[in-house]
């Protein structure tokens, strides 16, 4: 195992191929050792290089919704009613604090996910 920090996004492109060709690697291995180190210096180039948006709170519930086969009817306990919940996902109704207070503890979406400005349509 030969592995150098990633310093260039050449080094980045290289680390990325190389990555991909240990995939299938078997734990306990050399080459899954290989792998998981490479992991954790992709990881730290990417989060110095590449801006990652945090989503829009609106399609994060949204994206939620679609990972747990949850529905509209499924939020009401979350929001209050069958309305609310078709304002907030139409970008209609703000989040609430309460609301958001529920979405993080029944959905598991992070608060700084939930707390992020967007905005409503115009009616």
């Amino acid at each position: 195992m030969n592995i150098k920090p990633i310093r260039t996004e050449q080094d980045y492109e290289l680390a990325l191929k190389r990555v991909e060709s240990l995939m299938d690697a078997e734990v306990g291995t050399e080459d899954f050792d290989e792998l998981e180190v490479l992991t954790t210096l992709i990881e730290n180039y990417e989060a110095k290089h590449y801006d990652i948006d945090v989503p829009d709170p609106i399609e994060a519930i949204k994206f939620r919704m679609e990972q747990e086969g949850l529905r509209q009817k499924d939020l009401v306990k979350i929001f209050g009613n069958k309305v609310r919940v078709s304002e907030v996902l139409n970008k209609k109704r703000r989040l609430t604090l309460d609301m958001i207070r529920n979405i993080n503890r029944d959905l598991h979406i992070p608060f700084e996910s939930l707390l992020n400005r967007y905005e409503l349509e115009s009616a």
